[in-house]
């Protein structure tokens, strides 16, 4: 029998590597470049468009232009004098970063997409176009948008399986290590994506099978258990065939369809687990049975065995109590919180109403609703129609959603606060600026007081990351992304990640510098229909982004232009060479 040798061994992993980021590539130009552009080309609005994709376009251009070019010249071209993988996947890390920002929106992308595929027909029908391509394989689009989502915990597997095979005194070995230790923290964010996306999977089938009746298809719903059933007829006593659906907050009572190909059923009757009842029943000359007790309607059901009947009575018992405690859980934390009415976490799934107000923007489906739910929609507008305490400008609830600073209660919104510890608890709570600034913070100073330990080393990473030594390029520049204000932020190009750009300002949302990959960027200068009433401005554009930036002279535009423009061809070589920081 012939043995692979250990370098042979070696050579076939990095040969499955390319084979797999070919494939790979494939599917992200399915994404960004067939669905993202179709879709977009048919008027649905590009907030729906970015809600759904996030940053495809950057993971796409980092793999297609950068990734899978390296990968294809070292192991076609060069592995018999330099048979090395750890060099290159080190250089993945920085962009790891993407994958952070596409798992986290993975949530609200999906529900984005259930909506969408509900009620808006011009989305549908381009979704439903591709789909039937060859291209497609057969998949939805919820499938192929899981592929960046997996592919991180593939690569983790790949670098063991390299690392167990490669030899102890390898010049590959150091870098490989540092590899997996970077790629093994994002796949762990990736994995709780897939379980979720799992139980996705699991309820879009339930939803097919339903004829599409019930609206299940929901991150907060979860399938239990589901299995036939017979239903005792209250007249004469005969069994029915019937089939249940247990969810953790539903039963869904069902009759089956009579089908060639494929079992469907029907919706008979829905009950709310919150206020249901499960007991044992005892029939004359029927055996197996038990109840069910909801708000609306009762039912005597009968298993097929002993087992069967005790099995359905503990998990629906089981799911009950579980509902109960969440409940009282979710009542405590609302109560505790009952000052923030109106406040929506900005990491939120994005609600079935306000994808509908964003499909209406671009009318992209004529999203009709009753005229109650016209009426407190009309009145939760009203309602929002009041002003942030700092920059002025009215809330609504997409864009500008209202908040409030756990210090003083001033109505803030997202732009106009941060985050920081309070006294009475270590997470961090959202304040506005006059009460953010009572302590010390900045892009050059330590930043409010870390809690702990690990806020500490937190802190300390990100004031390294910040710091002008140790950058290769970094300044204050004027930022504008939407609408028309701009904000001081504080630039920089780390010399450890010389291939990403970061931006922190007081105004910025969130506690961490915003990183931005930069390869697959353009850098240009505004179009001459864009007007701005500030100077020396320059801009980065990738797909459906575009990003603007205001310096304060001609010569630092010049500078940073020259910067990302190398940086955004992969470029890190000499990057930094006669250039200092200002």
């Amino acid at each position: 029998v012939f043995q692979c040798t250990e370098p042979q061994k070696l050579f076939n992993i990095a040969n499955e590597l390319l084979h797999t980021e070919e494939a790979y590539v494939k599917r992200l130009h399915l994404l960004d470049q067939v669905f993202c552009t179709k879709l977009s080309e048919a008027g649905i609005s590009s907030e729906v468009i970015t809600g759904i994709f996030s940053n495809i376009s950057s993971i796409y251009c980092f793999h297609g232009q950068f990734l899978l070019p390296e990968l294809k010249t070292r192991i076609t071209q060069e592995w018999s004098v330099n048979p090395r993988l750890g060099d290159i996947l080190q250089k993945l890390a920085p962009f790891l970063k993407m994958y952070g920002e596409y798992v986290k929106n993975f949530d609200r992308a999906m529900d984005i997409v259930n909506t969408c595929m509900q009620r808006s027909s011009p989305f549908k029908d381009v979704v439903q176009n591709i789909q039937k391509q060859e291209v497609c394989g057969n998949l939805t689009l919820q499938h192929h948008m899981l592929e960046p989502v997996q592919r991180i915990p593939r690569y983790e597997l790949l670098l063991k399986d390299y690392l167990k095979k490669l030899p102890e005194d390898s010049p590959d070995r150091k870098d490989a290590e540092k590899s997996l230790e970077l790629i093994s923290t994002a796949a762990n964010h990736s994995n709780a994506a897939i379980r979720k996306m799992e139980k996705m999977h699991k309820l879009l089938e339930v939803y097919e099978r339903l004829g599409g009746e019930e609206d299940i298809v929901n991150p907060a719903n979860e399938l239990i258990k589901e299995g036939h059933i017979q239903k005792l007829s209250a007249k004469n006593g005969t069994a029915q065939d019937r089939y249940l659906f247990l969810f953790n907050s539903m039963v869904l009572y069902c009759v089956p369809k009579l089908r060639l190909i494929g079992q469907k059923f029907s919706v008979r009757e829905k009950m709310d687990i919150a206020g249901l009842q499960v007991q044992e029943i005892a029939k004359q000359n029927v055996a197996h049975t038990f109840s069910i007790m909801g708000k609306k309607r009762s039912l005597e059901l009968q298993a097929r065995t002993e087992e069967e009947k005790r099995e359905w009575i503990h998990v629906i018992q089981a799911t009950i109590e579980k509902h109960k405690q969440n409940s009282e859980t979710f009542r405590a934390f609302n109560s505790s919180f009952s000052q923030e009415e109106e406040h929506v976490p900005d990491s939120s799934i994005a609600s079935p109403s306000s994808v509908e107000s964003m499909l209406g923007v671009d009318g992209g489906g004529a999203l009709g609703g009753s005229d109650s739910s016209r009426k407190s929609s009309k009145s939760k507008r009203d309602k929002e129609k009041q002003a942030c305490k700092s920059c002025s400008e009215s809330f609504n609830s997409i864009t500008k959603r209202r908040h409030h600073c756990k210090q003083c209660g001033a109505v803030i919104c997202a732009k106009c606060s941060e985050f920081k510890p309070l006294a009475d608890n270590s997470r961090h709570n959202r304040v506005c600026k006059e009460c953010f600034l009572q302590v010390p913070a900045g892009p050059c100073s330590p930043g409010v007081e870390a809690v702990g330990e690990q806020k500490k080393r937190l802190t300390a990473e990100k004031q390294s990351i910040l710091a002008a030594e140790n950058s290769l390029f970094s300044s204050y520049l004027q930022f504008l992304e939407k609408g028309k204000t701009w904000y001081k932020m504080w630039v920089t190009i780390p010399k450890s990640e010389p291939l990403v750009l970061y931006l922190q300002g007081s105004s910025q949302d969130g506690r961490n510098p915003r990183p931005i990959p930069l390869p697959g960027y353009e850098v240009s200068l505004p179009g001459s229909g864009e007007k701005f009433e500030v100077k020396h401005i320059f801009k980065l554009c990738q797909s459906h982004q575009t990003l603007y930036f205001s310096a304060e002279d001609e010569e630092l535009q010049i500078k940073w232009m020259e910067i990302l423009t190398k940086a955004a061809k992969g470029e890190t070589e000499d990057t930094a060479e006669g250039l200092s920081s200002p």
